[in-house]
C-alpha cells in the first residue's frame, strides 16, 4: 500500500520517510522548474541534514523519449544510488517508473519489450501537477523513435507520494487548466469504461466532486484549493489505475505532438466531442452490461460534476472545458485528418463502452477541429 503525506512546512514527513528507507543516494528525477519549488533547497540540504546523498537527473523533455530513461539509469548506476524520487508533472514520473523498470534488465535498451523483472527499490513520487495521476499508477508511457509506447506493471507504482500545495502555486494558468482537464478526462474515461467497477467509479465520483468545489481556489491558489485538486488529481489516478483510459486518450495524443497543445487541453477537447456522440447512439454500446448501464453512468458522472440530467451532460461539459480553454485554430488538410485518424491506438478503443469506426473517428476530429466541411 502507497504511504500518503501531505507536506508540512519543514518538510519533517520526508526527512522521517528518508530516514526509515535506509537509502544512501538517491536519483532525484526532475525537470527544469524544479528550482522555482520549495523542494529545491530541501534537496539540495538532504545529505547535510540525513546523509543522503541527492543526484539530480533532468535529461528529458516533455512527452519523453525511452532513451531519456535509459541516460537515467546510466547515472543511477554510475552514482551507486539505491533510491528514485520522482518531482514533476506526468513525464517526470514516466521516466522515473521507466528507470525502474530498466533496473533489472540485462539490456535496458529492449526493456520495454521483454517481460519485466521486478525490484523493490524505494521510489518517492511528489507530483507538481494536478492532473497526470502519475503518482497513483502502474503505467507509464514513454517514445521510442516518435511512437509511443506504453509499460505498466504494479512494482513501478510510487511506494511512497508527498502532495505539497505549494507546487502548484506558481504554475503558470494554461498549466494548471490544462492539467485540472486532465484529472476530469482522467475521471469520467475511467467512469465510462468497460473495465469500470465499484471501486473506479468511487474514485473518479469523488475526483470530479473535488474539481467542481475546488476549481475557483485551485486558480486562484489558495492552499485548500490546492491541496484538494491534488487530491482529485490523486483520486482520478487511482481511477484509471483500475480502468485505463479509453477514446478520448487515444485520440488526444497526435492533436498534443502536431499542434502544440498540452496533453490535458487535448483529452478534454477529445471528451467534448465524444460524449454528444456516445450519448446519441445508445445502440453502439459494446459494454457488455449493456445500455442502460451506460445511461445510468452518464447520470452519475453528471451528478459528482453538479449537472442537473445525463441528457445535459454533453452541453454541460461543453460549457465547462470552453470556459476553461478554447478549441484549437490551425490549418487544417483532409491528409491531416486522414492522419490523426491513423493515429489512433486500437487497444486503447477497446476500453470504451461505444463502438467508434474510422469514418467515426475522422468525423470526430473534423468536428474538434472545426473542419466538418473536409469531410
Amino acid at each position: 500500500m502507497q504511504k500518503l503525506m501531505t507536506a508540512s512546512a519543514d518538510y519533517a514527513e520526508l526527512d522521517s520517510y528518508f530516514a526509515a528507507s535506509g537509502a544512501k543516494c538517491v536519483l532525484l528525477v526532475c525537470g527544469s522548474s524544479f528550482e522555482k519549488l520549495p523542494l529545491h533547497p530541501y534537496f539540495d540540504t538532504l545529505e547535510q541534514r540525513c546523509g543522503i546523498r541527492a543526484v539530480r537527473f533532468s535529461d528529458f523533455q516533455p512527452n519523453p523519449e525511452f532513451r531519456s530513461a535509459v541516460k537515467g539509469l546510466s547515472v543511477f548506476r554510475a552514482h551507486g544510488c539505491d533510491m528514485l524520487a520522482a518531482v514533476g508533472g506526468g513525464s517526470a514520473m514516466d521516466v522515473a517508473k521507466c528507470i525502474k523498470l530498466c533496473l533489472t534488465s540485462s539490456n535496458p535498451e529492449h526493456a520495454l519489450h521483454v517481460p519485466f523483472v521486478p525490484n523493490t527499490v524505494p521510489f518517492l513520487a511528489v507530483p507538481t501537477t494536478a492532473g497526470s495521476g502519475s503518482e497513483a499508477t502502474r503505467f507509464a508511457v514513454v517514445y521510442e523513435n516518435g511512437v509511443k509506447q506504453s509499460a505498466a506493471d504494479d512494482s513501478i507504482l510510487p511506494d511512497a507520494v508527498l502532495f505539497d500545495p505549494d507546487t502548484l502555486k506558481t504554475l503558470p494558468l494554461y498549466q494548471k487548466k490544462s492539467t485540472m482537464l486532465d484529472a476530469v478526462c482522467h475521471a469520467v474515461e475511467s467512469f465510462w469504461s468497460v473495465h469500470s467497477d465499484a471501486e473506479s467509479m468511487k474514485y473518479a465520483a469523488a475526483a470530479l466532486r473535488l474539481v467542481i468545489a475546488n476549481e475557483e481556489g485551485y486558480l486562484f491558489g489558495t492552499d485548500e484549493g490546492c491541496r484538494n485538486m491534488l487530491k482529485a488529481a490523486h483520486f482520478a489516478g487511482k481511477a484509471i489505475n483500475v480502468t485505463k483510459t479509453t477514446a478520448g486518450h487515444a485520440m488526444c495524443y497526435k492533436l498534443t505532438t502536431h499542434y502544440g497543445i498540452s496533453h490535458g487541453h487535448a483529452a478534454a477537447l477529445c471528451v467534448k466531442a465524444l460524449l454528444p456522440y456516445m450519448y446519441a447512439h445508445p445502440e453502439l454500446c459494446i459494454d457488455g452490461r449493456g445500455a442502460a448501464h451506460l445511461e445510468q453512468v452518464y447520470a452519475e458522472i453528471a451528478e459528482a460534476m453538479g449537472c442537473a440530467s445525463a441528457a445535459q451532460l454533453p452541453v454541460f461539459f461543453a460549457s465547462f472545458a470552453d470556459s476553461l480553454l478554447p478549441g484549437i485554430d490551425a490549418m487544417v488538410s483532409a491528409a491531416d485528418l486522414q492522419m490523426l485518424t491513423d493515429s489512433v491506438n486500437t487497444e486503447r478503443l477497446q476500453n470504451h463502452p461505444v463502438r467508434l469506426t474510422a469514418d467515426t473517428i475522422r468525423q470526430l476530429y473534423a468536428q474538434i477541429l472545426g473542419k466538418e466541411q473536409l469531410l
